[in-house]
């Protein structure tokens, strides 16, 4: 049980940055936007932090970044997306 959790979570953590990415560098996105969304990408790799706290911190930054009103329809969905995913590997 406790090892397929963890494949789960390792399985999903591509897709996540990988999105994180796409964020990152779309340029209609506001540039603190995407720079929360590199301090994500950085938080999620950091491996001196174990793998919750990092998901935890993860998931905070994109709370707040996904209330900002200057934030894209679409961008703001792909942050949900992300968090959904994040929220599946605790």
């Amino acid at each position: 049980m406790v090892r397929q959790m963890v494949l789960k979570m390792y399985e999903q953590l591509p897709q996540v940055l990988q999105l994180l990415e796409q964020v990152a560098m779309d340029r209609t996105v506001p540039r603190n936007i995407r720079t929360s969304a590199e301090n994500v990408t950085e938080a999620i790799k950091n491996e001196k932090e174990p793998m919750d706290l990092r998901i935890s911190s993860a998931i905070h930054i994109l709370d707040e970044v996904s209330n900002d009103p200057n934030i894209p329809l679409y961008t703001r969905t792909q942050i949900w997306n992300i968090v959904s995913m994040l929220e599946n590997c605790r």
